[in-house]
């Protein structure tokens, strides 16, 4: 008996909803992570983009451990000579929440064509509004 391998034309894609608000910023990224590369499916299949779509919403609402607020460093550079820029996560919480919740997922996920592929089914939001409720999404529940 062979493996079955995803493709493509085989794989069926869900919108799932997920509700950051009082979770560590940590426990979300790997659990949004899973869903988008799809490893909570029993089809899966590591070269293959077999994830889900998956809407953060209530992004203000994640929490840091300890000093992380302080001593948490967001990098950024113009490419530029003397370039480089540096914000606490506190700056960056209070700016750009999204931001903060996009780059720990993104960091979790494929370097390459895959993971760049796979980061585009994110859609983070600050508020509890979002714009995909045509697609009809499913509530997901984190664990803990």
């Amino acid at each position: 008996m062979k493996t079955p391998m995803a493709n493509n034309e085989t794989i069926e894609r869900k919108w799932y909803v997920v509700d950051a608000q009082g979770q560590r910023l940590g426990r979300l990224s790997t659990e949004v992570a899973t869903l988008l590369r799809g490893k909570h499916k029993p089809v899966f299949t590591p070269h293959v983009d077999c994830g889900d779509y998956v809407i953060v919403i209530n992004a203000k609402g994640i929490e840091l451990s300890g000093d992380k607020w302080d001593k948490k460093i967001y990098y950024s550079h113009s490419l530029f000579p003397g370039g480089l820029k540096k914000r606490t996560a506190k700056d960056m919480h209070d700016k750009h929440p999204e931001r903060m919740v996009e780059s720990a997922i993104k960091g979790m996920l494929p370097k390459g064509k895959l993971g760049r592929k796979m980061f585009k089914k994110l859609y983070v939001y600050a508020d509890a509004e979002h714009r995909q409720q045509a697609q009809k999404p499913e509530t997901f529940e984190l664990k803990g």
